[in-house]
């Protein structure tokens, strides 16, 4: 179990992007663009994204998942040198997904989330790497969800918040281990009431599990607007490293790595 709960700074993209030894970066987007946006991300996701994305009943969802993946396709071709359209994805037995061993030997790690028009992305070298963000959503933040999915421990803190304070404390809870289990890989083959996290606003993040490994856990808020509201949690594999958060810069109705 590990802390962190500094400040967010966000900051411009480097010249060229890479992980120095010890670091893992976070990528924050807004997925709202123009509509001729998505068209050019499209052009480079794979035959199977591009058929996810057209499942999507709803134009606005369709575009969101495309401009998730094909930004994520932008900063992947970034740290391997590699163009977006070259990046090829395979999926563990819970769908995470992770970089085709047959097509590229790098020891890059990521994992991404998207809700709302906010998008995330975590990288991290040889070391497992999960993050969630969630927008706030109080009708779905009640008790009855939370005696489901959380520990009695989490379900006892959550209660003892003041009523103002109860959603926000749920999202903490939830993007934590939501975090958690992606970081692992092993999805909702993981009981949610297995392990802990705190939640109560203002304070220190903690993680206890009963895994034996040592996970480091970062819980910020990823916009600065007071409206709409979104929670978002980071869990890394280890200990001792250095997160650095990278704003995405939109010029000109085009996403531009600088």
């Amino acid at each position: 179990m590990s802390t962190n709960s500094s400040p967010v700074i966000w900051s411009d993209p480097p010249a060229s992007v890479g992980l120095a030894a010890g670091e893992v970066h976070i990528w924050r987007a807004f997925l709202n663009c123009e509509p001729s946006v998505p068209s050019r991300f499209e052009s480079t996701l794979s035959p199977d994204e591009r058929a996810r994305a057209g499942r999507f009943i709803f134009e606005t969802d369709r575009s969101r998942f495309v401009m998730a993946r094909g930004i994520l396709r932008d900063l992947l071709g970034g740290y391997l040198l590699l163009s977006p359209a070259e990046i090829q994805f395979c999926y563990g037995n819970r769908g995470k997904p992770a970089l085709d061993p047959k097509t590229n030997s790098s020891s890059l790690q990521f994992n991404l989330s998207h809700s709302g028009d906010v998008a995330l992305y975590a990288f991290a070298g040889r070391r497992r790497v999960g993050i969630d963000v969630e927008r706030f959503r109080p009708e779905l933040a009640g008790d009855e969800i939370a005696k489901r999915y959380f520990s009695a421990k989490e379900v006892d803190e959550l209660t003892a918040l003041p009523a103002e304070s109860r959603t926000e404390g749920f999202y903490l809870c939830w993007t934590r281990k939501e975090a958690y289990i992606k970081a692992t890989g092993d999805g909702l083959q993981v009981p949610l009431d297995s392990f802990d996290v705190s939640l109560s606003p203002g304070q220190s993040a903690t993680l206890s599990t009963r895994d034996g490994i040592d996970w480091g856990i970062t819980s910020f808020n990823p916009t600065v607007s007071p409206e709409p509201r979104y929670a978002a949690a980071m869990v890394v594999e280890g200990a001792n490293y250095t997160t650095r958060f990278f704003r995405l810069v939109k010029e000109n109705a085009a996403w531009e790595l600088r």
